[in-house]
């Protein structure tokens, strides 16, 4: 059952998802990123620096964040933005669960609620890259079962033997 709170806010269930940065979420980002293992110290520090620039710029930085709360605490984030040169396209950079919230539904909303904002944004398709490695088997499930095809393999792309994969949806209805 959806909630619509004011602006920037929306309740989904046990999740309320939040739409606009707090100051303390670099740290909250920094927090879920690490708590998975699946990224590189280098890589979280990516996604605290994106979320410092939203924080800093506010939407003319190009990067939306959406961030899931149970109990007044960050258990998910997701970040999403146009590809830049195209028309409606848009990258999900990121989409991360907290280590131990995982399979309890709040990735699931938060891609849904990550289209819904692409859409709100002009947004016709919607692209995905992961990686090829075993580890993200379940990430690649998620995606196929979550309506996303893939549509590109780029081989070694990380290093060799881990391929880039992209997978895409569209966000409009079809014809």
């Amino acid at each position: 059952m959806e909630k619509q709170h004011m602006a920037g806010e929306k309740e989904t269930g046990p999740q309320h998802i939040r739409f606009e940065p707090l100051p303390s979420d670099p740290g909250a980002v920094r927090r879920i990123a690490a708590s998975t293992g699946f990224f590189r110290e280098d890589e979280v520090e990516v996604a605290v620096d994106l979320v410092r620039e939203a924080l800093e710029k506010g939407a003319s930085c190009g990067y939306h964040f959406l961030f899931a709360e149970s109990d007044g605490q960050v258990t998910g984030f997701a970040c999403l933005g146009p590809v830049p040169l195209t028309i409606g396209s848009y990258d999900l950079y990121w989409i991360v669960v907290e280590e131990g919230r995982r399979g309890q539904g709040i990735g699931k909303q938060l891609l849904q609620e990550a289209e819904q904002q692409a859409r709100l944004l002009g947004g016709r398709k919607l692209y995905i890259e992961t990686s090829s490695t075993a580890r993200y088997r379940p990430t690649r499930a998620f995606y196929l079962a979550s309506g996303y095809a893939e549509e590109a393999c780029l081989r070694d792309f990380y290093l060799p033997g881990d391929d880039k994969l992209i997978y895409s949806k569209s966000l409009v209805p079809s014809a």
